[in-house]
């Protein structure tokens, strides 16, 4: 791609586009269930060669290698920034199972499923099997809206999003260097490859981590740094991070991981102001990717169907069933829940930013496995990211932690909380404002509306990190895990007609 003005000024306007689309679409996605990956991808076909012929986006586009670049930090950062290692450490069993037989059987598996089916060299299908084996948080979000599934499943697939990528990025690159060798790399090759995913890049990741959670710590104390701010700073860490391991020859994907696993180790309030802010903008630049390989290359999996291609998309989309059938069976989950977590693994983006790495990195059949990887995505969002649509919406109240009433910290006079609408006013989760319903409202409100003899019901919606960091509650308040917030107020008996006020500081 050539940058002259007139490309500057279609990329702003691709950019504009995504970034309005992505607002208006998230409203109706989470309501509906409608899979929105499946709008920016066809987005990328009507601009493409393909529809208008605006954007012509090739795999050896230098523009298409920076993007995927910047998507891939971004993809693994957000996976470091969403794990809680506590929340790892009490449930190591499960940690272990998913990502032992869950992830690691599965993607050797299916790259022998590929070399044996589709007739690849091993180091392509080695390559295909570990990127095939990568679920889509984003397209998982969708799927598990309405779905009614229990919290310890929740946990499962949250555990597995959060680390299946950096546990088979190290694969795909191992692989790719014995691939563009032909054979063995020398051994200094080897260790200098090893070194630089397993050591400098951690470590560079690491050291970027503690010194900016110490700085913005420093700079909070003393000045005050606003919650917005701090959801960027985050981003900025990220990237830092990935050009300061790179620069030292280090893995900066890796770097990437390691500074997220910092932040969100070492400072709640910074990890929660990402997830608050800053992860609708890394979002934003995932589905700008989405949008760029809509344009041409995603669709070159088309032309690879036939009756193995499809045999193995099957096989990459069922494999999970019997794989997490056995596995999980030690971790008191009903035969129903471990298949239901098998289907619950949609492909999407970290599947093809994983195949690019073989074209970015030369492997003589590195458009054959994009193209691969490409049908498999397609069919997947089709299948499950569709699911909602095709699934019986009857949701059922999960089990909710009991009501906490001891004495606690009382909110401040005047202090401001936002509202959530009732049980009785929504369809979906996450709770979205009903309209004509105050966004807003205080405490002296609060007590006006009661003073009318209104139910007004008070609920603490913090993310369990930041709870358990204090357990302090506002007096009278209810515990309400946010994800699960609808479900959880109809197992407290809340009635659809209370007001329902949310604080999550």
């Amino acid at each position: 791609m050539i940058f002259d003005t007139q490309t500057l000024i279609a990329m702003f306007g691709l950019i504009g586009a995504v970034i309005i689309g992505g607002a208006l679409m998230a409203g109706p996605a989470e309501r509906t269930g409608l899979p929105g990956l499946a709008v920016f991808l066809l987005l990328g076909l009507v601009l493409g060669p393909f529809g208008l012929g605006l954007v012509n986006m090739t795999l050896d586009d230098p523009f298409l290698r920076v993007v995927s670049t910047l998507s891939l930090v971004l993809v693994l950062f957000t996976d470091a920034m969403t794990l809680d290692l506590g929340e790892v450490r009490r449930n190591k069993t499960l940690a272990a199972l998913i990502l032992g037989p869950g992830t690691l059987v599965a993607a050797f598996g299916l790259a022998g499923a590929a070399w044996w089916l589709l007739d690849l060299p091993l180091v392509a299908a080695i390559i295909l099997g570990a990127a095939v084996a990568s679920t889509d948080p984003v397209v998982l979000r969708g799927m598990l809206q309405g779905s009614g599934m229990p919290p310890r499943m929740h946990l499962a697939l949250r555990l597995e999003s959060g680390m299946n990528d950096v546990l088979l990025l190290p694969i795909v690159m191992i692989a790719l260097a014995f691939g563009v060798a032909g054979g063995t790399p020398p051994a200094g090759t080897l260790v200098s490859l090893l070194v630089s995913l397993f050591l400098l890049g951690p470590l560079a990741g690491i050291f970027v981590g503690v010194a900016s959670v110490r700085l913005l710590v420093l700079v909070r104390d003393r000045f005050g740094v606003r919650r917005e701010y701090e959801s960027l700073y985050v981003i900025g860490v990220a990237l830092t991070a990935f050009a300061a391991a790179e620069a030292l020859g280090g893995s900066g994907f890796l770097a990437a991981f390691a500074a997220g696993l910092v932040v969100s180790s070492l400072d709640v309030e910074l990890c929660d102001c990402f997830l608050e802010y800053g992860q609708v903008t890394a979002e934003m630049a995932l589905l700008f990717t989405y949008v760029l390989l809509g344009t041409s290359p995603i669709w070159s999996g088309i032309g690879v169907i036939g009756p193995a291609a499809l045999l193995f998309v099957a096989i990459v989309l069922l494999v999970r069933l019997p794989i997490f059938a056995v596995a999980l069976g030690a971790v008191g989950l009903t035969l129903r829940e471990r298949l239901t977590l098998g289907w619950y693994g949609p492909r999407g983006l970290g599947v093809l930013l994983l195949a690019l790495i073989a074209v970015f990195g030369d492997l003589p059949d590195g458009e054959r496995v994009v193209a691969l990887a490409s049908l498999v995505v397609l069919v997947s969002v089709a299948l499950q990211g569709g699911w909602p649509l095709l699934r019986r919406r009857r949701r059922t109240p999960s089990s909710a932690p009991a009501p906490v009433l001891a004495p606690q910290q009382r909110l401040t006079e005047g202090e401001f909380i936002p509202l959530m609408p009732t049980a009785g006013q929504v369809e979906a989760i996450p709770l979205m404002p009903a309209p004509g319903l105050p966004e807003r409202m205080n405490l002296e409100q609060m007590r006006l509306h009661r003073s009318r003899g209104e139910p007004v019901v008070l609920i603490d919606v913090r993310t369990e990190r930041s709870y358990r960091a204090t357990e302090t509650m506002a007096d009278g308040a209810l515990r309400v895990p946010p994800d699960r917030a609808v479900a959880a107020l109809k197992a407290f008996g809340v009635p659809s007609e209370a007001w329902v006020v949310a604080y999550c500081t």
